[in-house]
This record gives C-alpha cells, structure tokens and sequence, in this order.
C-alpha cells in the first residue's frame, strides 16, 4: 500500500503498533516521529519552521528557509535524517551539479509501502548513481531499521554514510537531558564551528569530557544549560565492544530513548548541538536541538577533505562501496520507560 497519509503537511507512510507509531516523510526519506505512546512524546526534532517538500522548493520564493546551499535541506528536515553519500558540504563542483550538503538522500523522493505492518521505502539518487532501501517494522517498543546502499556505477567509491538523528523538545530540555554512550576517544571540531562555541577546538579527549575554552571541562552526558551554545564532537565507539549505542534519559517524560547498532558497520558517532545560537533564517536564534549522529565518518566535511583525512585514531574516515555491489546494515531505535538514565544501562 503506498503511502497516502498527511504528517505536518508532508506526504508520509505510517506504522504503528500498541507502543509505538513511526512516520515517515515520503520525501527526504526522514523518520519524522517516532512517538512513545505511554510517555506521548516523539523525541526526535520537529523545526519550528513551516515544512515543505524539497521538490516544491524554490530559492526565490522560500526564503524563509535562508539563503545558504542548505535551504533546501532545511525546508524539508526532520527528526532522522540519512546522509549519503556525503556527511557535510559538497565540493563547489558538486554543488554546481546540484548536490545539497549531506547528499542526495536527504531530499530524494522515496516510494513508500506500508505491508503487513512493514514499512519499505526505496529511492534512486541520479546524480550519485545510487540505490537505497529501507526496511522498518516494529516490535513492542522497538524499531528494526535495515538499509541497504547499492552502487550503480562500475568504480569502486569513498562514500559518507551517517544517520543524523537529531533530538528536540520537549523531549530535550536545557541542562536536564542526559546522555549516556559506548563512546571512547574523541575529538572536538578542529575549528570555529558556531558563534557559540565552548569547548576547546580541536582538543582530543575521553567521552565525556570535553575541554572548554575557558579552561574547565564540559560533561558531554548532561545537555548543556548555557544561555546559547553551539559545539562539534566526534567520537569513536568502544572498540572493546560489537555492538554500539547511546541512550538519552528525559526527567519530565520519564523517558529512555537510544539507537543500538554493529561498530564494525558505523564506528563514530558525532554530537551536534544547537541551541539559540544561529541567528540567521530558518534558526533565527530559536533552535534547540540535539545531533547524536553515527556513521562511518567523524566529522562532517566534504568528500574531498573525508578522503584526505584517511583516518582518525587510526580507524579510517569512509567506507568504500565496490562497483556494482551493496552494502547492508542494521541497527535499532529503542524507547522505555525510567525514573533514571541507569535504570537503561543494561538494556543496550
């Protein structure tokens, strides 16, 4: 059956069980929602700005969405956002080709079926020459996410591969949300990254503790409670451990929320955050957001500076994708309920 449902004026496909209901925006390919109906909270970021279709938009008439190469990914983002097979900018050249930042798959028209309770959904990328597949069902409080990559053309390539989940209210809350994550080595962004930024850049360091530019040290499990801030980290998941995974506890929503998945498939994860810092259209000084991003890069930055990277902490920056082949991965987003961020620890 294919997707006919309206979400926040969006074209989406819906599945649901007693626990859950995940929603899915037909373009872009976005896990808009994925609402705990105990708690009654989606904690995945929905903008405050009016939504469109990144095929409706233009840059003449939307400018409410700003004026940067990434409008037309800001008209149409929400909640889980997959970067392929860019994490970051295009090079200038592929931008004049009409690649947006984080790649073809953030605002591609994916055909959805909702089967048996299963949600598939397809896309063709044009420009990269790629194939992407989607297979989501449910269980109880649980979200089975398989995805498959597959290279249409006949040369090996270095591609990014990221899940961007980012959080939002009310699940996220200054100063109250905490984090726990398999995280080990890390590094914070190797420069400016925002007006607002407080921790030391490019300092290299031990999840959680990230050095702050006035000397101190940030804990990066408790969301900060800074009037506006805006801060860059990447980290490598423990490579002691198969599997992966970060957890986010809400206090008021007595919530846990978290994504579980293979380290050999995405060995870093990123922390993006935004909080009333971007002042330009579409933030205009209102967002407040949280990015817990895992994929197979640390940073987000353009094909060109990924490759030349190579590596970080000795763990390569890209994945290859063969000629005429596919690459599959799984891995899950998990709700429960807590009075308490440990009450979950053991649960991953």
């Amino acid at each position: 059956m294919p997707a006919t449902q309206m979400y926040r004026d969006r074209r989406a496909a819906v599945i649901e069980n007693a626990d859950l209901r995940v929603t899915v925006l037909e373009e872009g390919g976005h896990i808009a929602e994925i609402f705990d109906k105990r708690a009654g909270v989606n904690p995945l970021w929905t903008p405050s700005w009016p939504s469109i279709e990144p095929s409706a938009f233009d840059p003449r008439a939307h400018t409410t969405y700003g004026a940067g190469a990434d409008a037309r990914l800001l008209a149409g983002i929400m909640g889980h956002n997959l970067c392929l097979d860019i994490f970051g900018g295009p090079s200038p050249e592929e931008a004049a080709a009409g690649i947006t930042p984080h790649g073809e798959a953030s605002v591609a028209r994916y055909q959805l079926d909702v089967v048996g309770g299963v949600l598939t959904m397809r896309a063709r990328l044009p420009l990269a020459h790629m194939l992407i597949e989607r297979r989501i069902e449910l269980s109880e409080r649980a979200v089975r996410i398989r995805e498959a990559v597959e290279n249409l053309m006949g040369i090996d390539r270095p591609i990014g591969w990221t899940q961007h989940v980012t959080l939002g209210p009310p699940f996220l809350q200054k100063g109250i949300t905490e984090f726990r994550a398999s995280a080990s080595r890390s590094k914070v962004y190797e420069s400016d990254f925002g007006v607002a930024d407080y921790l030391r850049a490019g300092a290299e360091f031990t999840w959680p503790n990230a050095p702050k530019v006035d000397g101190g040290i940030a804990d990066l499990q408790q969301f900060t409670d800074r009037r506006a801030s805006s801060a860059y980290t990447a980290h490598l998941m423990d490579p002691d451990r198969d599997h992966a995974f970060f957890v986010a506890f809400s206090a008021a929503s007595r919530l846990a929320f978290g994504y579980v998945w293979k380290r050999a498939d995405f060995p870093w994860m990123g922390i993006w955050e935004e909080d009333r810092s971007r002042v330009a259209p579409p933030w205009n000084g209102q967002m407040l957001t949280r990015g817990m991003e895992f994929g197979v890069s640390p940073f987000p930055e353009s094909r060109r500076e990924m490759v030349e990277r190579g590596s970080l902490f000795d763990v390569p920056t890209y994945r290859w994708l063969p000629a005429k082949r596919r690459l599959e991965a799984e891995y899950w987003a998990l709700t429960s309920s807590a009075d308490r961020v440990h009450e979950t620890l053991d649960r991953p």
